[in-house]
C-alpha cells in the first residue's frame, strides 16, 4: 500500500445577503440573468461541482462526478440555510455526497463543520465563540446527522483560546496556513525547532497541546500549491493540477499527505469550468495506483500525529498581519482603489463591539425574568433558527424557561434572542475584508448592526439609535459623495428598516397587483384578512380592507387597517394604522366608496390624510422585488403600442433592410435601434411560451442574422435554456417515450442552427442518468429485432451527439 496520501479542501462560502428584516435575499441586477448573486454562484460552481464532467480525449462527456464526494469541505451554515430553502437540488446533492464519502473513506465524511457565521474568532468575546462553535456543530449535525469531527475557522483567523473552545466541544481538528505555525517538535522531545515563515513541514498532521490538558490536531496545508489553485491558473488544466500535487511530495518512503486548501468558489465561479479541473485531477489521483485519496479524519484515524506544534497567535490566512484586516488600517486590501485607506475598520468595530455591550445588559437584565442562565438558552436557540415550526418554537421556549408563558413574554424572549442573533451576524467578516466601507459587505453587516438596535428599543422602550448613529458619523469613507458612513446609512439602512406597520404598507400595496387568499404567508410573516372591499373604475382602483399580521420570527402581532388608492402606472397611495375599531372602518369605507364613485379623488386624499396621519405610503415603500414586479409590469402595458409600430417598422422596412446590407451601407441607428428591439422582444417573447414553436423560432432568428441584428444573448440563451431543461425534465419522467425524444431532438436540432448556445448543463446530467439507466437495455432490445427500441436508440445517440456525451 501507497505510503502517499492526498487531500483537496474546499471553503465553500458567501457571507448572508437576507435582508435582516425579511429573511429573504432581494433581487440583485448585477447578477442578470439571475434573481441574486447566490443564485448565479449557485449556478457557476455549487450546483456544477454535485455533477461535474470528466471528459474523454475527444473532449466528449464520459462520465459524471460529484466532487463533494471525493474531497474535504466545509460549507457555511448561512449559506447551507439559503441552499435548503432556494436550490434544494444542490443542497441534498452536497448531503448524499457526505454519505457516499463515508462508505470510501472508512466511516469517515467529507464534509466539516463552520464557526456559524463567519466571524472573526480571536476578536469574539468568549461567549460569541462558544456560540459560534455550538451554532455551527448543532447546524453540522441537523444537516449531516452525524458529529462533526472538524471545524473550519473563518479566514482560519485563530488563536489558543479558540482552539480551546473547539477541543471544548470536541471537535478533533483545524486547518491552518502554513504561516501560522509557530515552531514544531517530535512528540517527546524536549527542543521546538522554529517553523515561521511556513517552515513547517505540511504533509503531516500535528497535535496542539492546550493549557487546559486538552488537546486538538492541525493540518497545515501546502501554501504554494493551495495559491496556484486560486491565484496562478492551475485550474485550466486537471491534468496539471494532479501533476502538482503529485510533484508535492518529498523523495523519500515516510508517510506523507500532501493537502490544500482554498476558496470552494474557486471551482467554477472564479475559475470557469475549474469544477472539471477539479474532477478531472480528483479522478486521475484516485486512478493512481502510487496515491491514495483521503480526507483529514480519515488520515488522523490511521495515522495519529507524531509531532506536535504551537501557533501564532491571532493569525489568519489573509492577512500578513495577523487578524489586523478586521480591525485596523494594516495596509491588506482588493487593490485597484489608489489613495484609499481603511481607516474606517477600527471606528466600525469599536461603534460594532459598542452597540455589543449596551445589547449584553439589556439581554441580561430583561432574560432575568425568564432563565437564571442567559447564555445557554442562546447557545440553544439554533434549534429554532433551524426549524421555525410553532410547535419546535413553543417546545423550546417551554425548555428554556420551565413555564407557561403569556403571548406578551414569548414575544419578548424572542426578541431578545433575535437581538442576540443579529448581534452576531454584524460581525461577519466580509464587512471588514474589502476596500470600502460603504461596500455591500460592509453595510450588509450595518443593517444586522441596525435590526439588533431596533429589536432593543422594541424590548426596552429606550432609545439605542442616537448613540449607533453617531458612532457612524465618525467612520470615514474613501467616496467623497458620503464624507462618513452615516450618509450611506441614511441612504440604503433606513429605508429598508422594517416595523410590523410597514409590513402592512407592503401588502396593502401588493394587494392592488395580486388577489391574495384570506391567508397568505409574505415573506417571514403571516397575513389573515378580516375584511376587505374592492372597486374599480378603468385604470382605478380603491381597497379598504383590515388585516392582521404575525412575525413567524419574533411572534409579534399587530392588527391594521388600511386604504389604497391606484391611480395607474406606478401612482399609488396607500394609507395604513393600527386597526381601531369596525365602526371606524366602515365610516371609512362608507366615505371613501362615496368619493370613489363620484371620481373626487381629492376628497379620497383628504380622508386618507386626515384618518391615516404621517402612516401615508407609495410605490417606494414596496419591496424590492415587489417593485422590480410591478415595473415590468407597467412597463408592458406601456410598450404594447410601441411594440406594435416598432414590429410595424420592422416588416416594412426588412427589404429596405437588406438591401442596405447588399450596397455595404452602413445602416443609421434611428432605424437599427428600433429594429433590434422588435427583434429582441419577438424571441423574448416566444422563447417564454410554454408550448414554444421552434420551427417560427428558429425562422425568427434567420431573419434577425440575415440583416445583422444584434441579439441579446445572455437573454436569449437563459431563456433557450431554460426551455431545453423543461422538456429534458418531461423526458426524464418518461425516458422511452420516443416523441418526447424527438422533440426534444428537435429543439436541439434548431438551436444548432443558430447563433444562440444555451448551457446544456441540466440537459446533459439528465441524458447522462437515462443513458445509464435505459441505454444498455434498449440497444439490446434493438439487436433483437424491436423497431420501437431501433428508433428510440437512433434518436437517444443524436440526443448524445447533441449534448457531448461520449457515444457508446
Amino acid at each position: 500500500m501507497s505510503k502517499k496520501y492526498v487531500c483537496v479542501h474546499g471553503h465553500f462560502y458567501q457571507p448572508p445577503r437576507e435582508n435582516p428584516w425579511l429573511n429573504k435575499v432581494e433581487i440583485q441586477e448585477s447578477a442578470y440573468p439571475y434573481h441574486d448573486w447566490n443564485h448565479r454562484i449557485n449556478a457557476e460552481c455549487y450546483v456544477r461541482n454535485s455533477a461535474s464532467r470528466i471528459l474523454d480525449e475527444e473532449g466528449k462527456i464520459q462520465a459524471i462526478m460529484n466532487n463533494y464526494a471525493w474531497m474535504s469541505f466545509n460549507i457555511g451554515p448561512t449559506l447551507l440555510a439559503w441552499m435548503q430553502n432556494e436550490t434544494p437540488k444542490t443542497y441534498e446533492a452536497i448531503l448524499e455526497a457526505d454519505k457516499m464519502s463515508q462508505e470510501t473513506f472508512s466511516g469517515h465524511g467529507a464534509a466539516l463543520a463552520q464557526a456559524y457565521n463567519h466571524l472573526i474568532m480571536p476578536l469574539a468575546n468568549k461567549r460569541d465563540q462558544e456560540t459560534q462553535v455550538i451554532w455551527g456543530i448543532e447546524d453540522f449535525k441537523s444537516r449531516y446527522n452525524r458529529m462533526p469531527e472538524g471545524m473550519w475557522l473563518g479566514e482560519t483567523a485563530v488563536n489558543t483560546d479558540v482552539l480551546e473552545m473547539l477541543a471544548k466541544h470536541g471537535i478533533k481538528f483545524t486547518i491552518l496556513s502554513p504561516y501560522q505555525a509557530k515552531a514544531i517538535r517530535k512528540i517527546g522531545a524536549r527542543e521546538w525547532e522554529d517553523a515561521t515563515d511556513a517552515k513547517v513541514n505540511t504533509r503531516r498532521a500535528y497535535t496542539c497541546k492546550l493549557p487546559s490538558g486538552k488537546e486538538i490536531s492541525l493540518f497545515f496545508y501546502d501554501g504554494p500549491a493551495s495559491q496556484a489553485v486560486a491565484f496562478e491558473g492551475l485550474l485550466n488544466n486537471g491534468e496539471a493540477f494532479a501533476d502538482r500535487l503529485r510533484g508535492q511530495f518529498a523523495q523519500h518512503d515516510d508517510m506523507e499527505l500532501v493537502h490544500i486548501a482554498t476558496d470552494g468558489e474557486s471551482y467554477g465561479h472564479h475559475h470557469k469550468l475549474g469544477e472539471m479541473a477539479l474532477s478531472y485531477c480528483l479522478h486521475s489521483l484516485e486512478e493512481d495506483e502510487d496515491i491514495n485519496l483521503t480526507i483529514y479524519g480519515e488520515f488522523l484515524e490511521k495515522f495519529p500525529p507524531e509531532y506536535e506544534a504551537q501557533i501564532i497567535e491571532d493569525t489568519s490566512w489573509s492577512c500578513y498581519h495577523g487578524v489586523e484586516r478586521w480591525r485596523s488600517d494594516c495596509g491588506c486590501n482588493t487593490g485597484g482603489n489608489d489613495g484609499w485607506n481603511q481607516q474606517w475598520r477600527k471606528p466600525l468595530r469599536e461603534a460594532f463591539d459598542k452597540v455589543r455591550e449596551k445589547l449584553i445588559k439589556l439581554f441580561e437584565k430583561e432574560m432575568e425574568s425568564f432563565t437564571s442562565t442567559p447564555w445557554e438558552v442562546r447557545n440553544k436557540y439554533i434549534q429554532v433558527i433551524l426549524d421555525r415550526d410553532p410547535k419546535n418554537v413553543k417546545a423550546f421556549l417551554s425548555e428554556a424557561t420551565g413555564k407557561d408563558l403569556s403571548e406578551e413574554d414569548q414575544v419578548k424572549l424572542l426578541k431578545l434572542l433575535e437581538m442576540q442573533y443579529h448581534a452576531m451576524l454584524m460581525y461577519t467578516s466580509c464587512g471588514w475584508f474589502f476596500d470600502e466601507v460603504t461596500g455591500i459587505e460592509s453595510m450588509q453587516d450595518i443593517f444586522y448592526a441596525q435590526r439588533a438596535v431596533q429589536l432593543a428599543e422594541e424590548i426596552s422602550g429606550e432609545k439605542y439609535e442616537p448613540d449607533f448613529v453617531e458612532s457612524l458619523k465618525k467612520i470615514p469613507s474613501n467616496i467623497p459623495k458620503y464624507g462618513t458612513v452615516h450618509k450611506a446609512y441614511e441612504l440604503y439602512v433606513k429605508p429598508m428598516e422594517l416595523d410590523m406597520i410597514r409590513i402592512g404598507a407592503h401588502y396593502a400595496i401588493s394587494s392592488v397587483f395580486e388577489e391574495f387568499p384570506e391567508e397568505v404567508t409574505l415573506y417571514n410573516f403571516s397575513a389573515t384578512t378580516k375584511a376587505s372591499h374592492n372597486y374599480e373604475a378603468g385604470k382605478q382602483k380603491l381597497i379598504i380592507a383590515r388585516t392582521e399580521f404575525r412575525s413567524d420570527i419574533t411572534w409579534e402581532k399587530v392588527d391594521i387597517s388600511y386604504a389604497v388608492l391606484y391611480m395607474g402606472d406606478h401612482h399609488i397611495f396607500g394609507g395604513v394604522r393600527k386597526y381601531i375599531s369596525a365602526e371606524a372602518l366602515e365610516e371609512l369605507h362608507s366615505k371613501m366608496s362615496y368619493f370613489f364613485e363620484k371620481g373626487n379623488m381629492y376628497e379620497i386624499f383628504n380622508l386618507m390624510d386626515s384618518h391615516f396621519g404621517n402612516h401615508n405610503y407609495s410605490f417606494w415603500h414596496l419591496f424590492r422585488d415587489e417593485q422590480h414586479l410591478i415595473m415590468k409590469q407597467v412597463m408592458e402595458n406601456n410598450l404594447t403600442g410601441a411594440e406594435g409600430a416598432m414590429q410595424q417598422l420592422y416588416d416594412n422596412t426588412y427589404p429596405l433592410l437588406k438591401t442596405f446590407q447588399e450596397v455595404n451601407m452602413r445602416v443609421p441607428s434611428r432605424l437599427k435601434l428600433p429594429v433590434e428591439m422588435a427583434v429582441n422582444n419577438r424571441l423574448e417573447k416566444e422563447l417564454k411560451k410554454k408550448g414554444c414553436d421552434f420551427k417560427k423560432l428558429e425562422n425568427q432568428i434567420k431573419s434577425a442574422v440575415s440583416i445583422e441584428a444584434e441579439l441579446d444573448k445572455v437573454t436569449l440563451n437563459f431563456l433557450a435554456e431554460q426551455q431545453l431543461t423543461d422538456l429534458m425534465l418531461k423526458l426524464e419522467k418518461a425516458p422511452l417515450d420516443l416523441k418526447m425524444l424527438k422533440k426534444v431532438n428537435a429543439l436541439l436540432k434548431m438551436l444548432e442552427a443558430t447563433p444562440l448556445s444555451p448551457e446544456k448543463w441540466e440537459a446533459q446530467n439528465i441524458a447522462f442518468g437515462i443513458k445509464e439507466e435505459h441505454f444498455q437495455e434498449m440497444q439490446e432490445r434493438s439487436e433483437g429485432g424491436d423497431e420501437a427500441a431501433s428508433k428510440w436508440v437512433k434518436e437517444f445517440q443524436e440526443l448524445e451527439e447533441s449534448v457531448n456525451l461520449a457515444l457508446e
